[in-house]
């Protein structure tokens, strides 16, 4: 029997572990031949509340596990992910519409994610502090208690684990839920991974459900941390809901992010960098490159590299050899039409692509756009990639710190240069000669402004500070003694 054999859950990802939910079920659609892959069961809010009192009651005896032993479920889940990475890849193709690569990458950073959440048992739990009372003070790092994760479709896998795993290494229980066009790499492969590792049940629970059943991890008194990644609107919404009831939300969400080319940079290779940037995923990636800047003196030369790039890169099915797979589905693609047509109605000229065959969209450019032009002012999350110059480094951070998006910047060039622009920028990540999209398990991963609310992922310190409770706790050898 697979890892993933439809047979351990009866055909069926059910909510709650491997129960179903009482909201129904969702068909789980390949979106590169529209195949049914099976059915997801939908939580509603009710099953969240429930979910988070045997979460509550779960949690306790594993915030009470040696540390040891919790690092333990931690590396046996990273090597399960390891040793079946074939057949994870191939679920991860199916079902988010990328190519090998991608889905490369998506398992060995989930693998990377549980091997240093291992350590997180192991690190340093607190401070000794000085006093002038005639007792010892300490401020000592505890779990939260439960955390409720909330992923997207994109990076399913990635963007759910990132925040299960260290979430768990540290003593809390999770609940995990998952875009319901994606449950299977965002959920079930974790939830199996974690079975798989000896995780006592109830610690981690998964419910695919729509906006109900994410609101009620906002609303549900037993969860104390919510982390969020998803659309900076959807943001707003679960950061209001968790401040209204008192719980600390972490929120990564969209980026317009730039990629900036110096004059006298490499044309060639800055054209390489922009297409893989702009591409990557069909540009359904938060940290996408959606804004290329680049020096006047260099501009034709550039949109002339990229042009050619995007016209020789082949889109179609990602089980096959092609650069690109399908966009999610129609709603997607049609919001990225939408953005194109209205580029070109706003003066924008396209050099290539702005066509679709089904939900494969071919790679874009576009020319000729302005700060005003709606290819440049939102997220597309497609792969499009609209051109403008500039002439100096200040105009260049006034034209990157005017978007209301502060995820992440790429500089292409003279590395002089860039580290002036890279101190006058409003940025989560810069990259000096890299491209927008990178994430490695040990760094910081967040954004500025309105792509969140700070790097609330990755590494120890984030990761420590994320899913922990600050208790100050003092001790003294006897009762104190007080004046009444």
């Amino acid at each position: 029997m697979s890892f993933l054999d439809p047979s351990v859950w009866d055909g069926k990802i059910y909510t709650d572990g491997w129960t179903e939910g009482s909201a129904g079920t969702v068909d789980v659609v390949e979106p590169a031949t529209g195949a049914v892959l099976g059915q997801a069961g939908m939580a509603s809010g009710e099953d969240v509340f429930a979910a988070a009192t045997r979460a509550a009651k779960a949690q306790k005896a594993w915030a009470a596990t040696k540390p040891e032993e919790r690092a333990a479920v931690l590396r046996r889940a990273g090597q399960v992910f390891e040793d079946h990475v074939q057949e994870l890849n191939t679920w991860i193709q199916r079902e988010t519409g990328a190519i090998g690569g991608k889905a490369a990458m998506e398992t060995h950073v989930a693998a990377n994610e549980c091997f240093d959440s291992a350590g997180l048992p192991h690190h340093p739990a607190g401070e000794v502090l000085t006093s002038d009372e005639a007792h010892w003070s300490f401020a000592r790092r505890v779990p939260a208690g439960v955390v409720g994760v909330i992923s997207p479709f994109n990076f399913p896998l990635i963007l759910s684990i990132r925040s299960v795993a260290p979430a768990l290494a540290l003593g809390n229980a999770v609940i995990l839920k998952p875009d319901p066009r994606t449950p299977v790499s965002g959920g079930v492969m974790i939830m199996r991974a974690f079975e798989e590792a000896g995780l006592p049940a109830g610690v981690l629970q998964l419910l695919t459900g729509g906006a109900d059943a994410g609101a009620a991890l906002s609303e549900a008194p037993e969860i104390r941390v919510v982390s969020f990644t998803g659309s900076t609107a959807a943001g707003r919404k679960v950061g209001e809901a968790c401040g209204r009831n008192l719980k600390r939300a972490h929120l990564e969400l969209g980026g317009n992010n730039a990629l900036v080319v110096l004059p006298g940079a490499d044309v060639a290779a800055a054209a390489s960098a922009g297409a893989f940037g702009a591409f990557m995923h069909q540009g359904q990636v938060c940290m996408t490159s959606g804004r290329h800047l680049v020096h006047e003196s260099i501009r034709d030369e550039y949109v002339a590299a990229l042009k050619e790039k995007a016209e020789h890169l082949p889109v179609g099915d990602p089980t096959g050899d092609v650069a690109l797979g399908p966009i999610i589905d129609e709603k997607q693609r049609d919001n990225v039409d939408r953005i194109v047509r209205g580029a070109k109605d706003a003066g924008a000229s396209i050099e290539a692509g702005g066509t679709y065959e089904n939900l494969f969209y071919a790679p874009t450019v576009l020319s000729g756009v302005d700060a005003a032009n709606p290819a440049w002012a939102e997220e597309i999350f497609g792969p499009v990639a609209p051109v403008m110059s500039f002439s100096t480094i200040e105009e260049a951070a006034e034209v990157i710190n005017a978007n209301e998006y502060g995820l992440s910047l790429g500089i292409l060039g003279d590395v002089g240069q860039a580290m002036k622009l890279a101190d006058l920028v409003d940025a989560g990540k810069v990259h000096i000669n890299e491209q927008t999209v990178a994430d490695e398990s040990n760094a910081p991963m967040g954004g500025m402004k309105a792509s969140g609310n700070g790097a609330r992922f990755g590494g120890y310190t984030a990761n420590i500070e994320a899913f922990t409770e600050v208790q100050w706790l003092t001790m003294r050898p006897e009762i104190a003694p007080y004046p009444f």
